[in-house]
């Protein structure tokens, strides 16, 4: 008998490996998901102009950086965008300028879809073997209504969905499993809008299983004993037993760095 309804997570034509370049533009739920990869020692840039919510300001980022990884994250937040009165421009930050300079506008699904065809062209013009994962965060706005909030986010599934089509660019289903098979307030934080940690922890376990070679697994389970041990906290930090503790993980450390030449502490 089941009593929960799990997703179904399609295989993508690709693996990402150990350490592997990689680049997550988004919302916060991006930054979330971009430390575990900082984490587990991928060379991840997280949100280098900061926090994008919308698929214009993440254009916007793309169009700023230089880097051309293989491994793209693009996480969408909200079709919400506000556009300088004084311009027309649509600004990814409003500087903590007075509300009154702005106006709020809702992108169509067409207006995210072709915003974010930009950003996929722009990265394959880079790296013509760039894999782009797009999802859409779990993350409620209750500042929209919870009904404005649920619309937001269908136009950002409905988007995602017609660049299914463009060669290279994958959907994970982040919102899906939240919504659909974590579905109890157990698993939002104190706010009752963001998942909680244990949420962002499964999200993680799902996406490792589906993305992540078997050589970047073994990898996984090597590193994460040492990096348990680094995090350790003694009470004697100067005795000579955490001497010893601390010499023989470094020992793992340098075995570690042999085996894989791009591992970097």
């Amino acid at each position: 008998m089941e009593f929960r309804t799990q997703v179904k997570i399609d295989r993508p034509g690709f693996q990402i490996e150990p350490m592997e370049s990689m680049l997550l533009v988004g919302s916060c739920f991006a930054d979330h998901i971009g430390r575990r990869f900082v984490e587990d020692k991928f060379q991840a840039v997280v949100n280098p102009f900061g926090v994008m919510y919308n698929p214009a300001s993440i254009l916007h980022t793309i169009q700023r950086v230089e880097t051309a990884p293989r491994i793209v994250f693009l996480t969408l937040g909200t079709n919400h965008v506000y556009r300088l009165k004084e311009t027309g421009e649509i600004v990814d930050n409003c500087e903590k300028r007075p509300h009154n300079l702005f106006q709020e506008e809702e992108l169509t699904v067409t207006e995210c879809a072709d915003y974010l065809r930009q950003a996929v062209e722009l990265l394959k013009e880079r790296n013509p073997e760039v894999q782009v994962v797009l999802t859409v965060s779990p993350i409620r706005y209750r500042k929209y209504g919870f009904h404005g909030s649920q619309l937001s986010k269908a136009t950002l599934l409905l988007a995602a969905h017609q660049l299914m089509e463009v060669e290279g660019v994958s959907y994970f289903p982040a919102y899906e499993i939240v919504n659909d098979e974590l579905r109890d307030y157990r698993f939002y934080a104190a706010d009752m809008l963001h998942p909680s940690e244990q949420a962002v922890d499964y999200i993680w376990e799902r996406l490792s299983e589906t993305y992540f070679s078997e050589a970047t697994k073994q990898f996984l389970m090597e590193w994460h004993p040492i990096k348990q041990a680094l995090e350790h906290k003694p009470f004697h930090p100067y005795s000579a037993d955490y001497k010893a503790f601390m010499d023989k993980t470094m020992l793992k450390v340098t075995e570690l760095q042999k085996k894989y030449p791009t591992f970097v502490l």
